[in-house]
């Protein structure tokens, strides 16, 4: 598995817990991992609606 990151404000790729270029936070740029018996999906499409709506 790989440790890359990405930094949200400046799109760049790092492997250190911090973006080189403008000191922001990193975070992991791949998406979770898919299971059947997700506890919080019903939250998350929750919240994606009314961000949607909101948009």
């Amino acid at each position: 598995m790989s440790n890359i990151k990405t930094c949200p404000d400046c799109r760049d790729y790092t492997l250190k817990d911090e973006c080189q270029k403008c000191g922001a936070g990193v975070v992991s740029p791949h998406p979770p991992r898919f299971s059947p018996e997700d506890r919080y999906g019903k939250y998350r499409r929750k919240l994606k609606k009314i961000t949607k709506e909101g948009a």
